[in-house]
């Protein structure tokens, strides 16, 4: 399994992702994909494993606290080896803070206090000390802020959802980079399968009404990592 020609002839036998937004479904579906995945070397299988529970709401339960949430994404980018996949999930989980901050915000919460556990990444004291502010300063790093900012506040839970898909789906791409036929490129290629997954899950307005009616149902009045916007 060493053999690097094993991930060539995987990455080569995947089907590439349609475009994320007209995809109505991925273009394998998962047992499919889980079986062509067998190949992965079990080191890089566990890599796996723990990028997708760090990440995937299908391995986050609802009962998780925001302290777990990050507990176990730093359980993952401490044992994880590839510094690219660690960066694929602390960009995941930096757009998944701001968006805590945004929802926590609109509900007219105060800055977490100094020490509490929110939110994930390299902005969450910088996000605090700049709560007030429209994009809490942060609109050189996060220029899609503002835009979530207002399509939260308007209430319009689907355009939402597809901003932040969007951008989820761009920061795999630069991640990516020149990794074309290795771990990291099964990794970039499953967590869009998530993606479009998720999109086709919620792409009309019943449904991503229905998303937001269970959420709010499920963790009552406490914003965490789950909320997201929801990606």
């Amino acid at each position: 399994m060493s053999d690097p020609n094993v991930y060539i002839m995987l990455m080569a036998s995947l089907p590439s992702p349609e475009a994320l937004f007209l995809a109505k479904r991925p273009p394998l579906s998962r047992l499919k994909l889980d079986r062509r995945l067998r190949v992965l070397r079990p080191e890089d299988a566990r890599a796996l494993k723990l990028t997708e529970q760090a990440l995937h709401w299908g391995e986050i339960p609802l009962t998780m606290t925001d302290e777990e949430i990050v507990a176990r994404a730093k359980t993952a980018t401490r044992e994880i080896e590839s510094e690219t996949v660690r960066l694929m999930i602390r960009d995941r989980l930096e757009i998944r803070t701001c968006m805590v901050a945004l929802r926590r915000r609109k509900r007219g919460e105060q800055a977490p206090a100094p020490g509490t556990v929110w939110g994930f990444g390299r902005w969450t004291s910088h996000i605090a000390r700049n709560w007030n502010e429209a994009t809490f300063r942060l609109e050189n790093v996060f220029p899609w802020l503002r835009e979530a900012d207002r399509l939260l506040k308007d209430g319009d839970s689907l355009p939402l959802q597809r901003l932040i898909l969007e951008q989820a789906w761009k920061r795999v791409d630069r991640r990516r980079g020149q990794h074309q036929y290795d771990f990291e490129a099964v990794v970039a290629y499953v967590i869009k399968w998530n993606i479009v997954d998720r999109w086709g899950r919620y792409n009309n307005e019943e449904a991503a009404e229905r998303f937001e009616e269970l959420t709010q149902a499920a963790l009552g009045e406490h914003a965490n990592l789950l909320e997201e916007g929801h990606a």
